[in-house]
């Protein structure tokens, strides 16, 4: 239970706990009034059937003043036949469902309230109402209330969010950013001593491999470097940059996997940043790899669309677990025993802020494989 329980539940708790008690009180509010607003219809029929039965002028005119003092109850008088003989309190105005607005308003409260007879001693009259204004906005105002609450609850949620990215963002780019600074020193040192091993006879060969592989390392560099700033676009060939990540890494992996490329096309144009691009692309086939028992499958395939470029990287390694999918692109998290999990949210950066697309996984199955789609824009 747990890993369930973190701040943004005990904000919901919380939440649900105030919206609770607001409903109860007001529940509890809203049902006193409503007890007090019948007892004052229960005065004006009595004042009523004075009114009309008592021929003291006093009582008559202290009735009329009770009957006058009302402007919030709606009322509506019938006779024992249920013929409406007046009304008080409701707003004629307006039609409501192309009828009589009284009448409407009388089957309306027939439904809440049981009717107070007035009895004349010749005949009866009975009293039907409805709720005030006030009670009725009392009823309302929970919910009223409880959309304030949550609509506040998503201002915080994103706010947070939004600052919690962004607070994880800067640090991934720091860290980005130092570890290309730390790699220069040493790469300058190489450089210098690849100098000297060309001066001597005999080393030509070994020259050439080093020379590469200190040209990787100074790309690697530069890629960290450009994280955290904003690329210079170039429209470059998708596919002639794929064949060049396919070659370098079947180079690199273990002789029983085949690295693939399928498209349909030989050229396929696309504004993107090659180093970053290709880090993305490299990142995805190494883990890949990671999950091959050294044997297997990787099958790049390019679509092209009218509006978009779809590239998928697919494996036949050992799948991501379901409820791991969600996660595999948070900053730290990893399933191997070595490495910081820095990997696929770089690659959601570079693809997501700097190329203006989407990276995500496609499909996931436990010993089956996993598919990731890289989608460009036009």
């Amino acid at each position: 239970m747990r890993q369930y329980l973190n701040w943004k539940t005990y904000l919901a708790v919380i939440a649900l706990l105030i919206v609770s008690a607001s409903l109860y009180y007001t529940g509890q509010l809203a049902g006193k009034l409503a007890i007090e607003e019948r007892k004052k219809v229960e005065e004006l029929a009595h004042a009523l059937k004075t009114f009309v039965t008592s021929n003291n002028s006093q009582e008559t005119t202290f009735a009329s003043n009770i009957i006058e003092r009302n402007t919030t109850i709606p009322l509506i008088i019938t006779d024992e036949k249920g013929g409406i003989i007046d009304s008080k309190n409701i707003d004629t105005t307006h039609t409501i469902n192309n009828g009589n607005v009284v009448e409407e308003k009388l089957k309306e409260f027939k439904k809440i309230h049981t009717p107070i007879p007035v009895d004349y001693g010749t005949g009866k009259n009975f009293v039907y109402y409805g709720e005030s204004y006030l009670l009725t906005q009392l009823r309302y105002f929970p919910y009223v209330q409880l959309a304030i609450i949550v609509l506040f609850l998503v201002v915080v949620l994103i706010a947070l969010s939004a600052a919690h990215r962004s607070l994880q963002n800067q640090v991934w780019v720091g860290l980005s950013k130092e570890t290309a600074h730390q790699l220069g020193t040493p790469l300058s040192s190489i450089e210098a001593w690849l100098e000297i091993l060309r001066e001597n006879d005999g080393n030509n060969e070994a020259v050439i491999e080093m020379q590469k592989d200190l040209d990787r390392l100074k790309l690697v560099a530069d890629r960290f470097g450009k994280v955290g700033s904003a690329p210079q676009l170039e429209e470059e060939n998708l596919v002639t940059r794929l064949e060049g990540i396919v070659e370098y890494m079947q180079k690199r992996a273990p002789k029983k996997v085949i690295i693939a490329l399928h498209k349909k096309e030989a050229e396929i144009p696309v504004n993107i940043s090659g180093p970053l691009f290709d880090w993305v692309m490299e990142n995805l086939i190494r883990n890949a790899l990671d999950a091959m028992a050294g044997q297997g499958r990787i099958d790049i395939n390019v679509s092209n669309h009218p509006q978009q470029v779809w590239v998928d990287v697919h494996d036949n390694g050992k799948g991501i677990p379901g409820h791991q999918v969600k996660n595999v692109f948070t900053p730290g998290f990893t399933t191997k025993k070595r490495g910081w999990g820095l990997g696929l949210s770089l690659s959601r950066r570079i693809i997501e802020k700097y190329h203006h697309g989407s990276i995500f996984v496609k499909q996931s199955e436990v010993g089956k494989g996993t598919t990731f789609r890289i989608i460009l824009r036009r």
